[in-house]
């Protein structure tokens, strides 16, 4: 009978909050908080990208037709797609190595500079809207600014450039500007995983014959913060391709001739702009699924655990 009851539809899910009542007490604010704040807004995205909606109308089913007409006949949506992918294998592969190596050195520093340093380093990526400002002022398209102002002195350019304005620089212009913002969460995530690593590992590597900071980093560093690294290059990676609002304010929306246009921003246009929701919603989507995959292959490769590594657990 007890067999029998293990096939039971949700009875071993039953038996396991009876047997950890206190654990699952714990946990409750966390999954009351992701239910309503991921699972249903996801829900609700799946059924309105199904749909014809316009907030004055109640939703239209409509089946995949929105999912059709963005990959067959909206040319706009495949220039975002490319944007957001040049975009991100940039920004995403450098700013997660640059968090990296930063805190690395910043984690070496007496512990009062290190705090200056870490408050230094991290100030970037809290200025917001105020990109526009610093950057708009670096890259500006006349000879006030810093970059054409210098290069006019020197006498390398006739007239200034228009980083902001030229859609063969537009791209390279919010590169720049979010790999300067770039060092965030990730970059305290590693600073707290330097510092939680055992320095006697450190110590037990001199015996076995480490002989510089680099097999230091190679050999213990790394290994022993697997978990940060995974965690950084989800953040990393959900980040790269959410991007929009770097563009939206340093060159403006719409973009010249769509050059720094992203999927985020094209969801943006049809969603706070046009109030087509359920095409939104489909934008939305399929967003979320591609960077799903992308999270999925970042974690196989840095968090899949080796068989010996299992053993020895």
């Amino acid at each position: 009978m007890s067999n029998m009851k293990k096939w039971i539809p949700g009875y071993s899910l039953v038996q396991d909050i009876r047997q950890n009542k206190i654990s699952y007490i714990m946990m409750l604010p966390f999954l009351v908080l992701f239910t309503f704040f991921i699972i249903l807004p996801v829900g609700t995205a799946i059924f309105y990208s199904l749909t014809y909606y316009n907030i004055v109308e109640p939703p239209t089913f409509i089946g995949l037709q929105n999912f059709r007409h963005l990959f067959l006949d909206d040319e706009v949506f495949l220039i975002a797609v490319q944007n957001t992918l040049f975009f991100a294998l940039i920004t995403g592969p450098i700013s997660y190595v640059m968090s990296f190596m930063f805190a690395w050195l910043v984690n070496e520093l007496p512990s009062k500079v290190r705090a200056v340093a870490t408050l230094l380093f991290f100030a970037p990526s809290l200025v917001g809207t105020a990109v526009t400002f610093i950057w708009g002022y670096v890259f500006g398209g006349d000879s006030y600014s810093v970059i054409n102002g210098f290069l006019l002195r020197i006498g390398a350019i006739q007239e200034p450039i228009l980083f902001l304005a030229d859609p063969r620089l537009t791209m390279y212009s919010i590169i720049v500007a979010q790999l300067w913002m770039a060092l965030g969460t990730g970059f305290l995530v590693f600073i707290a995983g330097l510092q939680g690593v055992d320095r006697t590992m450190y110590e037990a590597g001199a015996v076995d014959g480490i002989r510089n900071r680099f097999q230091e980093l190679w050999y213990i560093t790394l290994p022993s913060m697997k978990s940060q690294l995974l965690f950084s290059a989800v953040l990393q990676v959900s980040a790269s391709f959410a991007a929009g609002s770097i563009s939206r304010d340093l060159i403006g929306f719409p973009s010249p001739l769509y050059s720094t246009h992203t999927v985020i921003l094209h969801m943006e246009d049809y969603g706070r702009m046009r109030f087509e929701m359920g095409y939104a919603s489909a934008i939305t989507v399929v967003l979320f699924l591609f960077t799903l995959g992308v999270n999925h292959v970042v974690r196989k490769s840095l968090g899949e655990k080796k068989k010996d590594e299992r053993e020895d657990e």
